[in-house]
């Protein structure tokens, strides 16, 4: 890579931004092109009257130890760690997430507790084994009883795919505490143990929301380096560079460096002249998941003690509920709290397509007050957010898919790519600054 060229970064969200941020603090000359009107892509918090809530349940996790100091030393008093616990609904218990076992005894009875509990046993005994799909992962690691109540049901709503079509990396890590050393220490030490083992319900959120951590980005590359409004239209290449952009269909402007963080089926569909036919059938295998965030404002002081409460029973359209001022107590007025529903879906599906906003309002408002969360009376207003390529879906076969579209990219010796959506795949804040600042390393 050319140290001296010019990087054009397409995308301003945290991605983008996390390019820009080592960019600078390298000395590196860059401009941001972000299509919306504001930074921080779909990591952004709305505010409604006095109340504010994020696009999604975010939250920043200490799971790299540098990038946490980074943006520690960024955000100052801004960021601070908190301690709330997440939760499972589940037949009108609040189930703690991630599972414990000493919590499932006491939700479940001892009955359904022991046949669980023997499943998960007998099959660690059985030694590892190599899974093709999710659904394989679920049963050979949890057993049918916890797998079907906990994470089959939900993992197909969530991600719009059957679980045997699911690759095992939407697994991630957050159950992997349930095991054979688990059931043992908390069956002998009780509540003493409790949670040691198991992650979940401590993370950094920042003041105002989770769009301050972009704000406070945004402010470090400085505004002349963002440029809002600014939808990129084309790619042109001559198959060994890009050479330009083209913006809102109009404008084109030549390139030196480009760091991309466009959604990676969206980027090669702009590219002037177009990729080979073989790359395009890959790209119609590149599938994004939208959300629909359906708040509810309340007159009501609080409803649940949990960051985030999941909904894997079928009889939910919605995949999770989360609370906000849980989060940071400002983000609803005093006595007032306000609760969000995420609704998985896809373009075609009737949520995003047809559904009016008081139709999805009226939806998830009846399913929260028959479960005694919402009082008669209370809600004071509410709103619709629509969440475009929230991520991406993981399907089996997608790492060959990636790989190859991958080796054909390479081909352009100026292109990087960063991002969930422009890497494709299932990431969080901290590895989307993880991959700028690999990016940058390479000038």
């Amino acid at each position: 890579m050319d140290a001296k060229g010019h990087i054009s970064i397409l995308g301003g969200g945290t991605a983008g931004l996390g390019v820009g941020f080592y960019a600078k603090q390298k000395g590196l000359a860059f401009d941001i092109f972000e299509a919306g009107d504001r930074v921080g892509g779909n990591c952004r918090t709305y505010a409604r009257g006095e109340f504010r809530l994020d696009s999604g349940a975010h939250r920043f996790h200490d799971k790299d130890r540098e990038i946490t100091e980074t943006v520690k030393n960024l955000l100052g008093d801004d960021l601070f760690r908190i301690h709330v616990p997440s939760k499972i609904y589940h037949h009108g218990k609040l189930i703690d997430f991630p599972l414990s076992p000493l919590n499932l005894l006491k939700k479940l009875g001892p009955v359904t507790f022991t046949r669980a509990a023997l499943q998960v046993l007998r099959l660690r005994f059985q030694g590892k084994k190599e899974h093709a799909n999710f659904e394989s992962f679920a049963l050979q690691t949890y057993g049918r009883i916890l797998a079907d109540k906990f994470l089959l049901n939900y993992s197909e709503k969530l991600w719009g795919a059957p679980c045997n079509r699911l690759s095992t990396v939407i697994a991630g890590t957050r159950m992997k505490g349930l095991n054979l050393k688990t059931f043992l220490t908390e069956a002998f030490l009780g509540s003493r143990s409790k949670t040691t083992h198991l992650e979940g319900s401590s993370f950094y959120y920042p003041k105002g929301g989770i769009a301050t951590i972009a704000d406070k980005l945004g402010d470090f590359c400085g505004p002349e380096t963002i440029h809002l409004n600014q939808k990129i239209t084309k790619i042109r290449h001559d198959g060994k560079q890009i050479r330009a952009i083209e913006i809102n269909g109009a404008r084109e402007i030549a390139v030196s460096e480009v760091a991309s963080t466009l959604a990676l089926d969206y980027f090669l569909e702009i590219m002037d002249p177009r990729p080979p036919e073989e790359i395009m059938v890959l790209k119609k295998g590149l599938r994004f998941r939208n959300i629909v965030l359906v708040a509810v404002f309340l007159e009501q002081n609080s409803v649940t003690d949990a960051a985030t409460i999941y909904f894997p029973d079928e009889e939910f359209h919605f995949s999770r509920v989360y609370e906000p001022r849980n989060r940071y107590a400002q983000m609803a007025p005093a006595g007032k709290t306000s609760l969000v529903a995420e609704i998985p879906c896809q373009p075609e599906d009737a949520f995003w397509k047809t559904l009016s906003d008081q139709e999805l309002i009226d939806g998830v408002t009846k399913k929260l007050s028959a479960i005694g969360w919402i009082k008669p009376g209370t809600i004071s207003g509410s709103a619709v957010y629509r969440v475009e390529n929230a991520y991406p879906i993981l399907e089996t076969g997608y790492e060959q898919k990636v790989k190859r579209i991958n080796d054909y990219l390479a081909n352009f010796s100026n292109l990087n790519l960063s991002g969930r959506n422009g890497k494709f795949v299932y990431s969080w804040i901290h590895d989307m600054m993880r991959f700028g600042k690999t990016l940058i390393d390479k000038f």
